[in-house]
């Protein structure tokens, strides 16, 4: 039998955005954070941790002097100020794309690393290491510099085939193997929990496993960890994530093909950069007093009118891979009603989803289902839209809106007993199931042609 959630806490999370296309976070404030988090949970569970497992956001450039001190804020995946910087870098390596499976993108990490070196050529100097987000917290549990090979894929660095460092993607950044963390196998332990932060945290010195980035971690914790199993991600971004036998890559495109958090699967990703936080942007907007105040008047009107809805308000990566877009309603007329603006959000997020789905089935990632994860989860009307675009039916599980917790549990679990990761990390049960309305499946193959075009 797989346990379910037995407990959960969160902490809150600073954002800065000193300037145009910037994002960036304290690391300090992660591990606080993640501290804090631990230390509300029940002492008694506490007590019987056997292992940790580790997921975040990913694509971070966190970068550390000789004496691990931070040298910078960290630049976040959703920084866009190294657009320039990304041509340049396939300029200097043209075999990139071939090595690493992906096309040079600001949210990627390698650019970040060239914005700095050209922008900030004296904390570049002093950079010895480069870890993300959840890395570094690793290194302050542990002491030790690692990373999984999910999280890895991410940065442009790896050559997602071989599963491994590539010096000469490295070189086109001015870096070398030593400012890289060891990089593991998601299952595969890393260290083991420092004596005093055990202490403090009120567990005992257990190992701590090399987990995954978020969405693939989201994946595992979702069952999605056979091949043409796929999830749909409905978080700050939105991701539709396929699981592949080998690696399946369509860079041009703008899809992303990484390593999972499986040994010998690869996982394929369409990544939209606003989702949920759509939703949540229109709700302020519009002066709804939470997001499912939105998400009812949208139901309750059942239709968005004539207008359409670019949901770009963050720039976007597939297919587009443009920092600068922007977000669009049009057909907007004097009669037009707030929740047909909210209704019109939910649909323009459900074709991006269906502009990457296409992107994925060019590169032999199609899917026939897929398991929803992330906050957008709690709306299943939503799905029925985003169902209704696709053509496919999404499924609902308990607990899919925890995914990459989850995900890291099982990882953690795998590492410490050894079991089989089929019969871990199976789906948890199903809570529903939305089909496509044959009507609306209709009515957007009409209206997709005429939302892509208002894209240029």
């Amino acid at each position: 039998m797989i346990p379910g959630v037995t407990a959960e806490a969160t902490a809150p999370l600073a954002l800065r955005r000193p300037h145009p296309l910037w994002s960036e976070q304290d690391p300090d404030s992660w591990v606080e954070a993640a501290e804090n988090t631990v230390k509300c949970l029940p002492s008694i569970l506490r007590s019987k941790v056997k292992g940790v497992g580790l997921s975040g956001q990913m694509h971070g450039a966190t970068l550390l002097d000789a004496n691990d001190r931070v040298l910078r804020p960290a630049i976040l995946w959703n920084d866009g100020r190294s657009h320039l910087e990304c041509a340049e870098i396939e300029l200097t390596e043209p075999r990139l794309r071939d090595i690493t499976g992906n096309k040079a993108m600001p949210g990627l990490t390698a650019p970040k690393l060239a914005w700095v070196r050209k922008h900030e050529p004296d904390v570049f100097a002093k950079t010895a290491k480069v870890l993300l987000p959840k890395d570094y917290l690793r290194l302050r549990w542990t002491q030790e510099y690692a990373t999984d090979l999910s999280d890895a894929s991410g940065t442009l660095w790896l050559d997602v085939g071989l599963r491994a460092w590539s010096e000469e993607a490295l070189a086109a950044t001015g870096l070398k193997l030593s400012h890289m963390p060891a990089a593991y196998e998601g299952t595969e332990v890393t260290g083991y929990m420092s004596g005093a932060i055990a202490a403090k945290l009120g567990i005992p010195k257990v190992p701590v496993v090399a987990g995954g980035g978020d969405q693939a971690a989201g994946a595992v914790g979702a069952g999605v960890v056979r091949p043409g199993d796929a999830s749909l991600a409905l978080g700050t971004s939105g991701v539709l994530f396929v699981v592949t036998r080998v690696l399946c890559a369509n860079p041009e495109e703008g899809a992303h093909a990484f390593c999972h958090a499986l040994p010998d699967l690869w996982h394929q990703m369409a990544v939209i950069l606003s989702a949920a936080s759509a939703v949540d942007w229109a709700a302020s907007l519009l002066r709804f007093s939470a997001p499912e105040e939105a998400y009812a008047a949208a139901q309750a009107q059942a239709s968005s009118g004539d207008v359409l809805f670019l949901p770009y308000i963050s720039g976007e990566r597939t297919p587009h891979d443009n920092p600068h877009a922007s977000g669009l309603f049009f057909g907007l007329k004097a009669e037009t009603e707030v929740a047909e603006l909210v209704h019109a959000v939910l649909e323009g997020v459900a074709f991006a989803f269906a502009d990457g789905h296409e992107v994925l089935k060019r590169a032999g990632g199609a899917c026939e289902t897929a398991t929803v994860i992330g906050s957008g989860a709690r709306s299943e009307y939503w799905g029925k839209i985003i169902s209704s675009a696709h053509n496919i039916p999404l499924i609902y599980r308990e607990g899919s809106e925890v995914g990459p917790a989850r995900g890291a549990a099982h990882l953690a679990r795998l590492a410490v007993t050894g079991e089989d990761d089929q019969e871990v990390c199976r789906p948890a049960p199903v809570r529903s199931v939305i089909e496509p309305d044959a009507e609306l499946t209709n009515l957007y193959a009409e209206r997709l042609p005429i939302w892509r075009a208002l894209y240029c």
